[in-house]
């Protein structure tokens, strides 16, 4: 069982972690808007999924940041720490969310940061460097965008709902994800993939879509969604409709009755792809 969280921690100078988690997301920003539309590739990590230069450069000036706000923290990010424990005050970061479409100059893409102790989310911050965008959850604060409350869809089905999906990068499971919008045709409004699974769980947290459907994600991808989806009154659970934790590895998440409507609807459906 994990231990309850203390008082969000202070810097010995006094600043709070949240102005650090803002801190670390103007810098990432500026980084990756400055990369924009000029990305030089450093690495294939499977089909369709791939870093750049700047998804480097974005993570390695986080963890300075941190690590120089607050040397005893961990850090799990994507790129170069992506196996370091749960426990205690860590940082969960994703440099750059959306990086395929980072590199094909497509103006979707996301800084997600996340702290977290022992797992769980207590600040959720997601920056959209080209809209300028914040989506900020603390817990027990609300969601907030842009500095103004937020909050989920009030969708009572499917039938009523705008659905933003994500594909992901196993083949077996993306499938899946195109044979349960055939299943539900035409029985929903429209749907969206947008490239981003942290702008689409944010999308869902303040009501842009009514459900956020993914089969394959990483913490990076999902803990700042975690809290924002909750902190924003929806609920967030993995596809079998279990409570979803930073290790889980899909998810639905947004309006909670037509969560509800859209399990029953899919539940003859093997999302794992097996």
């Amino acid at each position: 069982m994990n231990r309850a969280a203390p008082a969000l921690p202070h810097t010995a100078s006094g600043a709070s972690a949240l102005a650090v988690a803002r801190d670390c997301a103007r810098a990432a920003a500026k980084i990756a808007r400055e990369g924009f539309r000029q990305p030089r590739l450093s690495g294939v990590k499977g089909r369709g999924n791939i870093v750049t230069d700047t998804d480097f450069a974005v993570e390695s000036r986080v963890q300075e940041l941190i690590w120089a706000a607050f040397p005893g923290h961990g850090i799990l990010s994507e790129e170069t720490m992506p196996d370091t424990k749960p426990d205690g005050w860590v940082w969960v970061v994703d440099p750059i969310d959306g990086t395929k479409n980072f590199s094909m100059g497509i103006p979707l893409f996301c800084i997600n940061l996340a702290l977290c102790f022992d797992g769980e989310p207590q600040i959720g911050l997601t920056y959209d460097p080209m809209r300028r965008e914040e989506f900020l959850a603390v817990r027990g604060r609300g969601l907030r965008v842009n500095g103004r409350p937020a909050a989920a869809s009030q969708a009572t089905s499917v039938f009523e709902s705008v659905l933003g999906v994500g594909v992901g990068f196993n083949d077996a499971r993306g499938t899946t994800v195109f044979e349960t919008l055939l299943r539900l045709w035409p029985d929903f409004q429209t749907f969206r993939e947008i490239g981003s699974a942290a702008l689409g769980l944010a999308y869902a947290a303040c009501g842009r879509f009514d459900l956020f459907v993914h089969h394959f994600l990483y913490p990076w991808d999902l803990a700042a969604g975690l809290l924002q989806v909750s902190e924003g009154g929806g609920l967030i659970t993995d596809r079998d409709g279990a409570p979803a934790a930073l290790f889980s590895d899909s998810v639905l998440a947004g309006a909670r009755a037509a969560h509800s409507d859209f399990l029953d609807k899919t539940a003859a459906i093997d999302w794992r792809g097996s």
